[in-house]
C-alpha cells in the first residue's frame, strides 16, 4: 500500500455501503483514488485543484481534506466531475489516511458533515489517537 495505513470511521463505512449499492464500481474507484489522487497530492506534493484542506476547524492536526475530483466509472461520461465527494483526515506523522465521509453531491445536498469531523478530531475528542477500521 502507498500509505502506512488506510482506515475509516464507522459512519464512513455506512455511507460507503449505501453508495456502493447505487454505484457498483465504487470500491475499485476508491482504490484508484487512493493510488492516484491521494498519492499525487500527499506524496508527490502536486496540487491539481481537486483536493483542498477544510478551513475553520478548531484543530490543526490531523489535517482534514475534501476531495472534489473523484472519478466514478458507474457515472459514465462524468470523469472526475462525478459529484462524489470524499472527506478524509491525513495523519502526516503516521502516514495514515482515515476516511470520514463519502457522499453524492446533488442540488439539494448539504456540504460535509462538520459535526462528524469535530466529533472525531476536535481538541476535546479522545478518539483522535485511536486507529480507525482498516479499510482495504
Amino acid at each position: 500500500m502507498i500509505f502506512e495505513s488506510v482506515t475509516s470511521i464507522p459512519e464512513f463505512e455506512r455511507d460507503f455501503k449505501k453508495l456502493s449499492k447505487k454505484f457498483r464500481t465504487l470500491k475499485n474507484d476508491l482504490k484508484t483514488f487512493i493510488e492516484t489522487q491521494l498519492f499525487i497530492y500527499h506524496k508527490r506534493k502536486i496540487d491539481n485543484g481537486g483536493i483542498f484542506r477544510i478551513p475553520g476547524l478548531d484543530f490543526e492536526s490531523p489535517a482534514v481534506y475534501k476531495a472534489r475530483k473523484f472519478a466514478c466509472k458507474s457515472l459514465k461520461g462524468k470523469g472526475v466531475h462525478s459529484g462524489i465527494r470524499v472527506i478524509y483526515a491525513y495523519f502526516e506523522d503516521r502516514d495514515r489516511i482515515e476516511f470520514i465521509e463519502i457522499y453524492y453531491k446533488k442540488k439539494d445536498s448539504t456540504d460535509c458533515d462538520r459535526k462528524r469531523i469535530k466529533k472525531y478530531y476536535s481538541r476535546k475528542s479522545s478518539r483522535r489517537l485511536n486507529p480507525g477500521v482498516e479499510f482495504f
